[in-house]
């Protein structure tokens, strides 16, 4: 990253503001503006999000927040109602009153002297959901959105469900809440109030866990939030933003396809962050791009940015497969619209046991069956990569060896991808609740096969999320199932494999009972969104390397760790993904704060056992300051039988290595056909 120091403008910092509430909540902010914007009002660009602002956002902030605010823009930092050092306490995510809180902030900076009443909200993840979510509110300051890893749809696409199957990082993610909703505000800002602050959080926020997995149809429960339910609610300028290494990739292409602002679309080759730190690289001058986002939409310059094609786009070129890539080979594509004209669909028949065909001569209508050992998933990688290291999928080989495996004859030519692949399948199961899990690869000559995309469908919402149905055993389905978006070239002399199986444990939680599968060749296809190469349109696009303003300074007193280890146990038959995520210990020095964090995942499964698969995460927080010493550490425990999920966990909070709050749950809910 090309760091600008010192910036094309002086900037005025402010590390602290209360933005008052009309309920009596003061919330906190951080401020970066130009240092004239009293005098000369600025549009202002607000994130708004609960990851406390103050030490664990810190670095990523002063690389963006700065940046926009030398190019005359007002920057805003805000941490959610109970989260950070904001008042309140944080009882779920996008709540209604998270949004109206949202809606407040920005009349509240529209209203101030330095802001000239245009407001922009940027975010990833969870600041691009809310961005979106209150967009859809339409307040009236609010004129242009740009959300980066979210989501249109909270029950479809998002951390807690795929296809009606219950991911794994439903487990992980509330169990990073947990850890998050645990801490304390800082004395420094808060004063003497800090303990009761601490402890209204500790005793008020719940177990998200219980209250997500007592939701396991699309109610109305995930309805909310989810803008998909009225596009036409959304009437500001979107630009959405994802990586294909990320779980958040589908969204822009449904944005896209139904929205009917003015709107554009990015998706690099990266993981789970803002793309002018995207890893896999190549990294981008992100905040240029935004620049001139925010230049047409808050100040009514014409930046040329809505001359781009709707849709870019990585394409990415085959790499042998690795569960780290630092750089994904490939190159920019460019459509106008989204859906394309310019993509066709391309057809290949699942002819016969494990042959794809393009234009079968035969096709044997055969029938073949899968019961999947619970090791089919082992080798998958992340749900949403957010560290992108390592935790992408490695070789697929370790996979196929429990799954029906499908090979097209090897590439004549080179063939292009982008969209989503669709599978359409007669199939028929043994059990009233299956799922079914299907990866298609490109296969090199050497046979390493890498993922290209995945879909997962719990066959019990073949014909929706809403009203799930059980099976009736032996009889047969036609199901369609669409994989997750995605832009790949297959090479010459490669193949393409498609992998069908019956579990993709730890990524999707097992059915209740193990359950055969057959399907039926000869009536089954999958369909590829098949894009012509058009390089001299393709060439035009183009991005400048990333920039950004100086981080903060920061002392490392302990080293972390990032480590995935797959332990098979042959004597016991248990089977573990051990999954490190140590950040170490580091002296923030602008706040004279020592932070550490770590988190720790375990997920294993014994043998052939349906009720033994179990998650288990443990999150410890630290902080200290001089006499001041804080410490939280969050236990969660999933597993389950074929009629129930149970949850056991635990949260002990330690002030000066004395322990002041401990609680436990201990929580059985009914399985909903999951």
């Amino acid at each position: 990253m090309n760091i600008i120091d010192p910036l094309p403008r002086p900037v005025r910092e402010t590390e602290h503001a209360w933005i008052p509430i009309s309920d009596g909540t003061r919330l906190a902010a951080r401020i970066w503006m130009p240092d004239d914007a009293v005098s000369a009002p600025v549009p202002a660009i607000l994130e708004y999000i609960p990851y406390r602002r103050r030490d664990n956002t810190r670095a990523r902030d002063d690389i963006m927040h700065p940046w926009f605010a030398a190019q005359g823009y007002a920057c805003v930092r805000v941490d959610l109602r109970g989260s950070g050092d904001s008042e309140g306490v944080l009882e779920d995510e996008y709540l209604q009153r998270e949004l109206d809180d949202g809606v407040e902030i920005i009349r509240w900076i529209a209203a101030q002297d330095w802001c000239d009443g245009n407001v922009g909200m940027i975010g990833i993840s969870w600041g691009g959901f809310n961005g979106l979510q209150i967009a859809a509110l339409r307040p009236p300051e609010l004129k242009a959105v740009v959300s980066v890893a979210s989501t249109d749809d909270r029950f479809a696409d998002d951390v807690h469900h795929m296809g009606g199957c219950l991911l794994g990082d439903n487990l992980s993610w509330a169990s990073t809440m947990f850890g998050f909703n645990s801490l304390p505000p800082d004395p420094e800002v808060v004063g003497d109030r800090w303990r009761d602050m601490w402890f209204q959080r500790l005793q008020g926020s719940g177990l998200w866990l219980e209250k997500w997995l007592r939701h396991q149809r699309r109610d109305s429960y995930w309805q909310h939030g989810s803008v998909c339910e009225d596009w036409d609610a959304i009437q500001c300028p979107v630009m959405a933003v994802s990586g294909w290494a990320d779980g958040y990739t589908n969204s822009v292409f449904r944005l896209l396809a139904n929205l009917r602002v003015p709107r554009l679309g990015l998706v690099g080759p990266w993981s789970h962050k803002y793309p002018h730190l995207g890893i896999p690289g190549p990294a981008i001058g992100f905040l240029q791009e935004c620049l001139r986002w925010w230049d047409k939409w808050l100040k009514g310059i014409e930046t040329g940015i809505m001359d781009e094609p709707m849709l870019r786009a990585w394409m990415q070129d085959y790499q042998p497969p690795i569960t780290f890539y630092k750089e994904r080979p490939g190159r920019w594509v460019g459509e106008r619209q989204w859906p394309s004209p310019q993509i066709h669909e391309r057809s290949l028949v699942l002819a016969r046991p494990g042959s794809l065909e393009w234009s079968p001569a035969q096709v044997d209508e055969a029938a073949i069956s899968i019961q999947s050992p619970l090791s089919v998933g082992l080798f998958a990688g992340k749900w949403c990569s957010y560290a992108a290291t390592p935790d992408l999928p490695h070789d697929q080989r370790e996979e196929d060896g429990g799954a029906l495996v499908f090979d097209s004859p090897r590439l004549k030519g080179p063939l292009e991808i982008l969209g989503a692949v669709r599978l359409e399948l007669e199939i028929a199961a043994s059990r009233p609740v299956a799922m079914l899990a299907v990866r298609l690869s490109d296969v090199a000559p050497d046979d390493k096969a890498t993922r290209v995309t995945y879909g997962l469908l719990n066959l019990t919402h073949r014909d929706g999320p809403e009203d799930p149905r059980p099976l009736e055993p032996g009889k047969h389905y036609r199901v369609e199932l669409a994989l997750n978006d995605i832009a790949h070239a297959f090479p010459a002399g490669n193949r393409l494999r498609l992998s069908i199986s019956t579990s993709y444990f730890p990524l999707a939680w097992p059915a209740p009972e193990p359950v055969r599968l057959t399907l039926f060749t000869g009536t089954s296809r999958m369909v590829l969104p098949e894009r012509p190469r058009r390089d001299a349109e393709d060439r035009a696009i183009s991005f400048p390397p990333p920039e950004g303003a100086r981080p903060l300074p920061v002392r490392r007193m302990q080293s972390g760790q990032h480590k995935w280890r797959v332990i098979r146990d042959l004597e016991t038959d248990i089977s573990t993904l051990e999954v490190t995520n140590d950040d170490g210990e580091v002296h923030i020095e602008p706040v004279g704060l020592d932070m550490q964090r770590r988190a720790m995942e375990w997920y294993s499964y014994q043998g052939y056992d349906y009720s033994s698969p179990k998650g288990e995460t443990l999150w410890e927080w630290g902080f200290r300051r001089g006499d001041w010493q804080v410490r939280t550490v969050t236990r969660t425990v999933l597993d389950s039988t074929p009629s129930h999920f149970r949850i056991h966990a635990e949260l002990d909070a330690y002030e000066g290595g004395k322990r002041v709050y401990s609680d436990n749950w201990d929580v059985e809910i009914p399985r909903d056909l999951v």
